[in-house]
């Protein structure tokens, strides 16, 4: 039976790894918590890949957080996401693993970029200052994982998720995204019957959100794809692959839609004086459409299931 470890299984795009590969019964899902193993550590991440003799690996563990956190600790973000992912990937290579997924983030795309954001857009302007050290770490993981492929011929590929949410997403009211930092403030006014609830923003910015289960979906399709159908799609030094719906709608959609949902009948009010970020933020998907993916989930079916969850685990979730 094949033995797949999943790095950072408590997190919103690991557990969702964990719950589609363990619907297959050919496999057996190996996970561990930061206790058992400091994934920093190379000595230790070593002895755990000699001890469990894997077969493939999805790297979905990394240090993240929001605006606030990657200011604040900017050599953290750079410092422990270069050795997570240094380590994992080398400590593979060196166990004999042929097949590696990592994760990346559409934040390693250039700020001022043209939309929809294509694969090839990589490494063609600067960065979005705010996280600069967490997009460079994950760039970093790209081009580690296509440099192991070109010097020692194994299989590890890379894709990009868009903007995610749904089971286990982070709902703190200050470094949460804005999809689940807005179903909780909906919620919470509410429950305290507030007349209306003020969103940073003219509402106009458009963004694109995928829910979770399917990113997981997609990172299995990517992971099984036969090795000659993936890189007859990808260059050697361009080998990543963007994950999302290739749809958008604007702030001010999300927040009637969230409203609707949670049942929040006050007035949604904007308050223009705060800044609304880039207009618009939307990868193209078509590379990953050609190699026989699209999402299921539409975003106001994801959002309901994500409220669901949310009301069940009040007691859990990270606020």
């Amino acid at each position: 039976m094949k033995k797949i470890f999943v790095a950072g299984h408590n997190g919103m795009a690991g557990s969702a790894i964990v719950r589609a590969l363990q619907k297959d019964r050919k496999s057996t899902v190996i996970t561990c918590t930061r206790n058992e193993v400091d994934l920093s550590n190379q000595q230790a991440v070593s002895n755990f890949f000699k001890q469990h003799q894997i077969d493939e690996v999805y790297l979905a563990a990394a240090k993240v957080g929001g605006i606030l956190a990657n200011n604040n600790y900017p050599a953290e973000f750079i410092y422990q996401n270069l050795l997570i992912e240094a380590n994992i990937i080398h400590s593979a290579y060196q166990n004999q693993v042929e097949k590696l997924l990592f994760l990346g983030s559409s934040c390693i795309y250039p700020k001022f970029t043209s939309q929809p954001i294509k694969e090839n857009s990589l490494l063609t302007g600067e960065l979005e200052p705010t996280n600069e050290p967490y997009a460079i770490a994950k760039i970093a993981g790209i081009k580690l994982c296509e440099s192991y492929n070109r010097q020692y011929s194994v299989d590890y590929r890379s894709v990009m998720p868009t903007n995610l949410y749904g089971i286990n997403d982070n709902f703190h009211p200050e470094n949460s995204h804005v999809l689940p930092a807005l179903l909780r403030r909906f919620h919470e006014a509410k429950e305290k019957k507030l007349p209306s609830v003020t969103v940073w923003g003219s509402g106009t910015p458009m963004r694109e959100f995928l829910y979770i289960d399917d990113m997981a979906d997609a990172c299995i399709h990517i992971m099984n794809l036969p090795k000659a159908e993936y890189q007859a799609k990808v260059l050697p030094m361009q080998s990543h692959i963007n994950i999302g719906t290739g749809k958008d709608c604007s702030i001010k959609t999300l927040a009637e839609t969230i409203a609707e949902i949670v049942g929040f009948d006050g007035e949604i009010c904007w308050d223009t004086t705060k800044p609304d970020g880039a207009p618009r933020k939307l990868l193209d998907t078509s590379l990953l459409s050609g190699l026989g993916w699209t999402y299921s989930t539409e975003l106001k079916d994801g959002i309901q299931k994500t409220y669901h969850w949310f009301l069940q685990n009040q007691d859990k979730f990270r606020k």
